[in-house]
């Protein structure tokens, strides 16, 4: 399993994931819920040293961040994630290359290339192992409403290993 640093929403926004996911279960989608906490990726590695957390605890004293998530996004080719893209404001762009600059010493063997700051596609995952036959009705259920405006309130470090979080700040 791999690690990471990652923002998680306020209650409302929380809750409003987790009816969608609920809502794609309840239609034989293979939703997030209930395995997961809704959150935004910042950096992840194979492995993240827990020495990074009182370098990045500092960032957390200038949340909340408001928020928008927007438009569907998919990742992969058959089988594929299914996600909605957060919309990449200068503050979240700001933060994420903060994240990114303090936590590099500190992922072993290294970030992976999907959380650059020059590559990285801020979103939530709605579903996973989402098949063609799937997508519309996933589309329906998770594409609605078009725009959620939240905040995002937390950061934290995922041990995937342990499925611990370990909130910063």
């Amino acid at each position: 399993m791999v690690h990471s640093i990652e923002l998680v929403f306020d209650r409302d926004t929380e809750a409003t994931i987790r009816r969608i996911w609920d809502n794609l279960a309840g239609a034989g989608i293979p939703s997030q819920a209930p395995a997961s906490r809704p959150h935004v990726t910042l950096a992840v590695a194979e492995r993240i040293d827990a020495d990074v957390d009182e370098l990045l605890s500092p960032l957390a004293e200038g949340l909340p961040l408001g928020c928008l998530i927007g438009a569907p996004v998919l990742f992969g080719r058959s089988n594929v994630v299914f996600a909605r893209l957060v919309v990449p404001s200068s503050a979240l762009l700001d933060l994420h290359a903060r994240v990114h600059r303090l936590s590099l010493p500190y992922l072993a063997p290294g970030p992976m290339s999907n959380s650059l700051p020059d590559q990285w596609t801020a979103h939530v995952t709605f579903a996973r192992r989402v098949g063609g036959a799937q997508l519309s009705r996933a589309l329906r259920i998770a594409g609605r409403p078009p725009q959620l405006d939240g905040h995002f309130t937390g950061l934290r470090r995922w041990d995937g290993n342990k499925r611990i979080e370990h909130l910063l700040g």
